[in-house]
């Protein structure tokens, strides 16, 4: 580090920071340039894969300016641990979300209104609640950091409307600096968040999505019955730490009875288990007490286990952006790791199923404010738990009060109560606006999952599929260790001197032939282009060209 940060904190300072405090000789790969960035309070999106260091990006910052820093995070279940693990380094962290008793709210309260805390951790629908807003404004807030800034966007595969707050925040606390983190984040993500926290190109820090040491591939079944044997057989046979994800409650508490009866140390995570029960689950995961977590996408993001050996998903993810988020929870002590995706056709039907119905449509936007402008409980306004008991649906209900909050249709009072802006109903076109909004939402991911389905099915390299896919171009080579190389690589030592274009044997093996039509299960027609080791390439009429492993082929013929 050569320039002196605007702040006036030395390289020699932040040197000697890291050493004292951290126990760090030096900082990795991207760090250094974030944390320049934030030290001179400048606007930065740091885009850096799961075990790249992301929290020091804020953390030693936060130790050498004055003033506060607050953390806006959706993980409620890590804000402890982060906060115990600040607390070990002598730095004063509190939380402060719902999920705290009374007595621990009113102490994280004291914390923040004596300025006794100098980090602090919330999350964004805290944000909503002006007595919590004006409380942070007693004391400066110099630095803002928007953790998973993923969910900011709603073209990221993990949206939270409450993250909308953000941004009336960071003017009510006197535009500090802004510092938003991601480890999965596609272009299309990326520009969003830029532009919702008005943070400049030069500002976007990435060191890439990366990761030699995780090995993918996908195994594909014809029968659904056979993955849960293979499951079985896979943990037997592969030694660490491993998360076996799956997307129905069903299919976990079947797969985790399997392993159970099999003698494997197997523990059980997902939505409709009570609170205790899941945290119990997640602290025998983190300290060893058990060796492999069944569970849900309700388990895993933020979690800081750097040696986990594998991850297999027994179901077929929404997309890629959750698969990247999930597999890459393997190997972050940067040891080698394997990431395997069992296929079946039909787990394509439990996604459709879980994108039907998930955005608002016209109509509960038009119930919601018709509900608002109707005398209310008490003539004092609806709570969105009032609403929700009316409506139905909380999570529904929800979503459009956020949404309508962003566009600023309706107020919120320091109660909780609801209003319409003005006492007035929007008229018709803005919530029409909306609607068409949540439809293209739901169209965006119904591509995002047609994209998942293609990874599972394709003959490419898996690192070039997913770096395509979340950076927007391949790297020139293939990656070498996935499935689908380690196919083509045996495929080329068996025959060394056969020159690629004089390979019939190739054309052979996977009984298609140059310029025949063949169909694909999920296109239609196509032609093929080449018949090689690690696939069959096909064109379709648009000119798109895409490579199929040959089961997912048929001849016309």
């Amino acid at each position: 580090m050569t320039d002196r940060p605007r702040s006036g904190v030395s390289p020699a300072q932040i040197r000697r920071t890291l050493k004292r405090v951290f126990g760090l000789r030096e900082l990795r790969e991207g760090q250094e340039a974030v944390i320049a960035r934030v030290l001179a309070g400048l606007p930065t999106l740091a885009l850096m894969p799961t075990g790249a260091g992301k929290s020091l990006c804020y953390q030693l910052p936060a130790v050498l300016i004055d003033g506060r820093t607050l953390v806006i995070s959706p993980l409620i279940a890590l804000m402890k641990d982060q906060c115990d693990a600040l607390t070990d380094y002598g730095i004063d962290a509190i939380a402060l979300h719902s999920g705290l008793s009374a007595g621990e709210a009113a102490q994280a309260r004291q914390a923040i209104d004596d300025g006794r805390a100098r980090i602090v951790f919330t999350t964004p629908e805290q944000l909503g609640n002006p007595e919590f807003v004006d409380a942070l404004r007693s004391r400066p807030v110099e630095l803002l950091v928007v953790d998973e800034a993923h969910c900011l966007s709603q073209w990221g595969f993990d949206f939270r409307p409450a993250f909308l707050e953000i941004g009336a925040a960071i003017e009510s606390l006197g535009q500090p600096t802004v510092l938003a983190l991601t480890a999965t984040a596609t272009p299309p993500v990326v520009d969003d968040i830029a532009e919702i926290l008005a943070i400049p190109r030069d500002g976007i820090v990435g060191t890439g999505s990366y990761r030699p040491n995780l090995h993918y591939r996908a195994e594909h079944f014809s029968r659904a019955e056979d993955k849960q044997a293979r499951v079985v057989e896979r943990v037997a046979a592969t030694a660490g730490a491993g998360l076996v994800y799956v997307a129905t409650v069903k299919a976990a508490e079947e797969l985790h009875a399997a392993l159970a009866s099999a003698g494997e140390a197997a523990g059980l995570y997902h939505g409709r288990l009570s609170a205790a029960r899941r945290h119990a689950a997640q602290d025998a995961f983190m300290d060893g007490s058990v060796r492999v977590m069944v569970a849900t996408n309700a388990f895993g993001l933020g979690i800081d286990k750097p040696d986990i050996r594998f991850v297999i998903h027994f179901q077929l993810p929404s997309g890629l952006d959750a698969y990247c988020q999930e597999s890459g929870r393997a190997g972050r002590d940067g040891e080698p790791a394997d990431c395997t995706l069992l296929y079946v056709e039909r787990d394509r039907g439990v996604q459709q199923f879980f994108l039907a119905g998930r955005y608002p449509q016209l109509n509960e936007f038009q119930a919601v404010v018709h509900a608002l402008g109707e005398s209310a409980p008490h003539e004092a306004g609806w709570t969105i738990e009032q609403l929700a008991e009316r409506l139905g649906h909380r999570r529904k209900v929800a979503v459009v009060v956020n949404l309508l909050r962003g566009e600023g249709l309706i107020d919120c009072a320091r109660d909780g109560v609801l209003h319409l802006h003005g006492d007035r109903a929007p008229d018709s076109a803005k919530l029409e606006s909306l609607a068409q909004a949540c439809a293209a939402r739901s169209s965006r991911d119904r591509d995002m999952l047609e994209r998942m389905v293609a990874y599972a099915q394709s003959g490419q390299c898996r690192w070039k599929l997913l770096l395509e896919y979340l950076e927007g171009a391949a790297p020139a080579d293939p990656c070498g260790t996935c499935d689908n190389c380690l196919r083509l690589a045996a495929h080329l030592a068996q025959q060394p001197s056969t020159p690629r274009e004089q390979a019939p044997a190739e054309t052979a093996r996977a009984g298609f032939a140059i310029g025949e039509q063949v169909r694909t299960r999920r296109h239609g027609l196509a032609h093929v282009v080449t018949v090689e080791a690690q696939g069959v390439t096909v064109a379709f009429t648009n000119g798109q060209q895409r490579t199929f492993l040959p089961e997912f082929l048929a001849h016309t013929s």
